[in-house]
């Protein structure tokens, strides 16, 4: 058969997977090593075949989110610069095709500045093809030195564009605010997606597993989870009020503020403490506990290890998303050790497996028909991290977040979810952790070098519609599933604001109902009280002689023994 030649052109192909394929190969060389000198077991000679979690669907939505997240942002700021530079010579398409320097965000092409004149700019591409940049396509102020972006750029840079007709384009800006996602299921750990940046060929650093970022606020859940290990429900009442600590004569007082700068508004239940995110309420509470099981919660869960200080409870340790995301699909899953996977196994070129080492068939599992035999039920691994009853309390008071707290933009898609917005203190990161009782969620957004992304930044305002976004484009065809509470937990009827347990009214469906369901453990949920100053004065006047009723109603027990001469 005769030999020909087919013209490759250096035409785009398709990105699948990005930062996730990415780095499912760096695990991949860590195991087996990259060239055959390493092993016969080696990435680029082993033959491997290799299966992943990867889910199509929910990457593409979690870059989408995450890009338009970025863009919306970072639109109005100006031009940042350009991506890189090349020689503008005779060789400029092989300089431009080697440095594999690429973008496939809404028709956006990578392109080198070969000339300029006053009035437009050639541009080049890596297949040949050229164009123009006419400089009125180019006007958006240069945010390093001011004036036009047109007036700073320069042959031999590299921008990105976009067609408006034929041969002519207008210039566009890759953000220069960045972040990462990660999407994991709480019942096993496996990584269905993963966004490490706006995209692995303009910064091939992966900020969902590399960058380590302050946690901001959504460190809080873990904080008040040591707190209910420790005494406290989430009835308990805090102050939330000023809060400072004396460090010595050189430093004198350190005094903690809620976001804002907001002043404290007294006593409220730790459930509206993590649903409002408030600061005094959270340091007030790890200063009642202690620092030291507060960081050995967060060091068992996975987060890392961080110092025993204040500043820790409010999340000025650093973390990655892959960490923090792992932890809170630990919170969904009562508590149970996981392990971010993103490899299911590994087979040689034999069709043996090799990695994972304990892997094991599930032997029927493919059967045509029933056998007659009980259905494979697989055993729960790992550890037991946290207790289960725990573990859903802190979920059930995050189900709150999303209903009536910092995160309610969420509260319209009308599915269980469960979640905590952070932002760190500049703003310097916006963060949001959350998702359903089957896929949990995670993302930052923030300065490649930490800086203020501006006082109007927040979690809930920049983070949440992310998620949102990325929820809509993936998950609306899977129906709601209700978190399921472990064995033994109690679910009370309490008031809202007091934390006192209601007897005579039933929870409403608006979220913000006086009356809510809450979770406790055995023997911890509110008592029935006799106690004067907790019982609601009447309503009208009564008979002087008329035996006093609670609030509720009902007689008091010492109003029944009264009417019998005492114990009887």
């Amino acid at each position: 058969m005769p030999l020909g030649l087919s013209e490759t052109g250096n035409k785009a192909v398709a990105q699948v997977g990005g930062y996730y394929m990415e780095e499912v190969r760096r695990q991949l060389i860590d195991q087996f090593g990259e060239t055959p000198e390493d092993g016969p077991l080696s990435v680029y000679g082993g033959g491997l075949w290799v299966r992943t979690p990867y889910d199509d669907k929910m990457q593409q939505a979690a870059t989408g989110a995450l890009r338009r997240g970025l863009v919306r942002y970072d639109t109005g700021k100006g031009w940042s610069g350009p991506i890189a530079r090349i020689e503008a010579d005779d060789k400029w398409r092989s300089r431009l095709a080697s440095s594999f320097i690429g973008i496939d965000y809404d028709n956006w092409r990578v392109a080198a500045v070969l000339a300029k004149t006053a009035g437009e700019a050639r541009i080049g591409f890596a297949d040949g093809e050229e164009g123009r940049l006419p400089a009125g396509a180019a006007s958006m102020g240069y945010r390093k030195t001011g004036g036009s972006a047109f007036s700073a750029m320069r042959p031999g840079d590299l921008i990105a564009v976009k067609a408006t007709g034929p041969g002519v384009y207008t210039l566009k800006n890759i953000p220069e605010v960045s972040g990462g996602m990660v999407v994991e299921s709480p019942h096993s750990g496996r990584v269905y997606a993963m966004q490490g940046g706006f995209d692995v060929r303009l910064s091939p650093f992966n900020r969902a597993t590399q960058a380590e970022r302050q946690p901001g606020s959504t460190i809080k859940p873990f904080v008040y989870a040591t707190a209910l290990d420790n005494g406290m429900t989430p009835a308990t009442l805090i102050v939330d009020g000023p809060f400072c600590v004396y460090q010595g004569a050189r430093f004198g007082n350190k005094c903690f503020r809620n976001f804002g700068g907001a002043s404290g508004s007294g006593e409220h239940t730790m459930r509206w403490g993590l649903e409002q995110s408030r600061n005094l309420m959270t340091v007030r509470t790890a200063s009642q506990i202690g620092m030291e099981p507060i960081v050995e919660t967060i060091k068992t869960m996975g987060i890392g290890t961080h110092e025993p200080y204040l500043s820790t409870a409010l999340g000025a340790g650093s973390t990655t998303v892959e960490k923090m995301v792992n932890a809170f699909s630990m919170l969904a899953n009562h508590g149970r050790e996981l392990k971010p996977r993103l490899i299911d196994y590994v087979q040689d070129r034999r069709g043996k497996v090799i990695f994972p080492k304990n892997w094991r068939p599930c032997e029927g599992c493919n059967s045509d028909d029933w056998d007659g035999k009980p259905m494979p039920r697989f055993t729960p691994s790992g550890k037991q991290l946290m207790d289960p009853m725990t573990a859903y309390q802190v979920v059930h008071m995050l189900e709150g977040v999303v209903q009536r707290g910092t995160a309610q933009v969420l509260r319209d898609l009308n599915v269980p979810l469960f979640g905590k917005t952070g932002t760190t203190t500049g703003p310097t990161d916006v963060w949001f952790v959350g998702g359903t009782p089957d896929v949990v969620a995670g993302l930052y957004m923030g300065y490649d070098q930490p800086r203020s992304m501006g006082g109007y930044a927040q979690g809930g305002s920049l983070a949440a519609p992310v998620f949102k976004q990325f929820f809509l484009e993936s998950l609306t065809d899977r129906p709601p599933v209700p978190f399921i509470a472990p064995k033994n937990i109690r679910m009370v009827r309490i008031d809202r604001q007091s934390g006192r347990r209601v007897y005579g009214a039933w929870p409403g469906t608006d979220p913000k109902a006086a009356i809510i369901w809450e979770a406790f453990k055995p023997e911890s949920e509110p008592r029935r009280t006799i106690r004067e100053e907790e019982i609601k004065p009447a309503a009208s006047a009564k008979r002087p002689d008329a035996p006093v009723q609670e609030g509720n109603g009902r007689r008091s027990d010492a109003d029944f023994l009264d009417d019998r001469g005492g114990i009887i």
